[in-house]
């Protein structure tokens, strides 16, 4: 009797963790609005559904920088935060281990340098403008991840050693070209460059992201309609074909997308580390590693995690703002290390 129940059991504490996960994107959602350098008022996220005699405090000002500077930010955290849980995940599955990451990989690292290279260079040639930001970012993440894949890839295996330490090189060199650029550089360009460096959604507007934005839904929705081959994959790659699975275009084609969807993330956000890193790892402990369930909920905890992340970078220094990269660095540090520390316990047991 146990062994019948026990499937309807967990598939319903599955549902659980999607619907507790939504409420807290949903009260995630509502402090993002509310609050700010302004000020916080409950009553803003919903103030058009009010009566007026609820909405006599509420100034015009106030919807304005509602409507046009914390809606876009809202919109920002939870595209971006999607989008490298969803990486993340789609890496880890691929390369068979819980360490791998799109920032750790070096793939953010490439992206930084080609949306540092356009900021540097637009103010230098004139055909150079940035609007090509989101373009060169991508192509920064495409070219890092090619390369990555060729150095760790191993008669069809990726070897996971040999792409951190790709990985550590490749930030290493990404770091030294995004300080050479900002060497050169005038005071604006300057400035811009940092933002890519530390990170921050404070830039948001619904016109920088016209172009990103619809990238990164592609590469999320590119990600989750391959869920069930990557499935396959987890398994081992004879074992993926035996499934009718095409290897080598399904691991040519993750590549792409990740690529794809964190450049634009870059473009849009500037470097987020770790994301990528703690938020699958956490789905895989509450709902197993199928990616059928723990893809759906990393989506839903990246975007939980960078709208918590943001929110406390408004609130810990108000009415200043602390980028974001840093609050995602200070929590996921500390996870990494546990990760790697955790593994070598298991390697001496």
């Amino acid at each position: 009797m146990s062994t019948l129940a026990s499937p309807f059991v967990e598939s319903k504490r599955h549902i659980q963790w999607y619907w507790v996960s939504c409420a807290l994107l949903g009260l995630l959602a509502w402090l993002s609005l509310s609050s700010g350098a302004i000020g916080w008022d409950w009553k803003m996220p919903i103030v058009w559904l009010l009566p007026d005699s609820m909405t006599g405090d509420v100034q015009p000002l106030h919807l304005t920088v509602m409507t046009q500077i914390r809606l876009p930010r809202l919109l920002l955290a939870i595209l971006v935060g999607s989008v490298l849980a969803s990486a993340g995940a789609v890496t880890q599955a691929l390369c068979r281990n819980p360490l791998a990451d799109p920032s750790l990989m070096g793939i953010t690292g490439g992206a930084a340098v080609g949306a540092v290279s356009v900021i540097a260079l637009s103010a230098q040639i004139s055909f150079i403008h940035e609007a090509m930001v989101a373009p060169a970012a991508f192509v920064g993440a495409l070219a890092v991840t090619g390369l990555i894949y060729r150095i760790s890839n191993h008669h069809g295996q990726i070897q996971i050693t040999t792409l951190l330490l790709a990985g550590v090189a490749i930030n290493a060199m990404a770091m030294a070209v995004i300080g050479l650029f900002s060497f050169f550089a005038d005071d604006s360009s300057l400035r811009l460059m940092t933002y890519w460096q530390m990170g921050s959604l404070g830039g948001a507007s619904w016109s920088g992201m016209q172009y990103g934005a619809p990238l990164i839904v592609l590469s999320v929705y590119a990600l989750f309609v391959r869920r069930k081959k990557i499935n396959a994959l987890m398994l081992g790659e004879r074992e993926a074909r035996h499934l009718g699975v095409n290897v080598k275009q399904l691991k040519a084609e993750i590549v792409f997308i990740v690529a794809l969807g964190v450049g634009s993330a870059v473009a849009l956000s500037g470097m987020i580390g770790f994301v990528g890193l703690l938020v699958p790892h956490i789905a895989r402990l509450l709902v197993g590693p199928d990616l059928r369930r723990m893809l759906p909920l990393s989506i839903l905890l990246g975007c939980v995690a960078l709208l918590l992340a943001d929110w406390v970078s408004r609130l810990i220094v108000a009415p200043s703002e602390l980028p974001i990269g840093i609050v995602t660095a200070l929590f996921g540090s500390p996870f990494f290390i546990y990760q790697l520390l955790k593994q070598k316990r298991g390697q001496h047991a």
